[in-house]
């Protein structure tokens, strides 16, 4: 099988106690893990917390886990305390309450900095609520400083964010997960 790297990757210390890494864009359907020096238990989501009952690695071993893919464009961004993201009309919302979300090439970077890994708290379906048809989404990003007004021909898009959490099991110590987003292509 081959493995082509997707962004970059990350390292998580591992120890007894489950430690996590830094929240990513989801920009392929596969992340692999490599547990070097003592064996992994994995766990891979919005808000993890590996337990011993989440996907072991032994030492050594390699692990290709499937996560899921979501992105969707951006067309205005309804700044404040709350943020709310305007979608093109017509489309569907791939985000759920509860899902983390991080917006790519804004009109303006202050966008892209304030808006990651931000935690969805509401999506609007219904037409016509407030004069607006499209989807929306209300985010926990505080964007009230930003003067800049969003440019909705900047073809910004909106990604699910994910982090991995690790621990090793038994109190070993001194072993390292190397995280990383792949694209495979050939026979598993």
């Amino acid at each position: 099988m081959a493995h082509r790297a997707v962004g970059a990757g990350q390292s998580i210390a591992l120890a007894g106690a489950a430690a996590t890494s830094s929240a990513f864009k989801v920009q392929s359907s596969v992340v692999r893990v490599v547990a070097k020096g003592a064996p992994a238990f994995v766990a891979i989501g919005t808000e993890p917390v590996a337990t011993t009952s989440d996907y072991y690695v032994p030492a050594g071993g390699t692990a290709t886990i499937a996560i899921t893919k979501a992105s969707q464009r951006v067309v205005n961004v309804i700044v404040g305390a709350a943020t709310t993201l305007v979608c093109p009309e017509g489309t569907q919302m791939p985000f759920n309450v509860g899902d983390r979300v991080t917006i790519q090439d804004s009109s303006d970077s202050n966008y892209d900095t304030k808006i990651s890994n931000a935690q969805v708290t509401n999506v609007y379906h219904s037409s016509g609520r407030d004069g607006y048809f499209q989807t929306r989404i209300k985010v926990s990003a505080d964007t009230s400083g930003i003067s800049t007004a969003f440019d909705p021909a900047c073809h910004a898009s909106l990604y699910r964010s994910n982090s991995v959490s690790a621990l090793t099991p038994d109190g070993a110590t001194g072993g390292v997960l190397y995280v990383q987003q792949v694209q495979t292509s050939g026979d598993a």
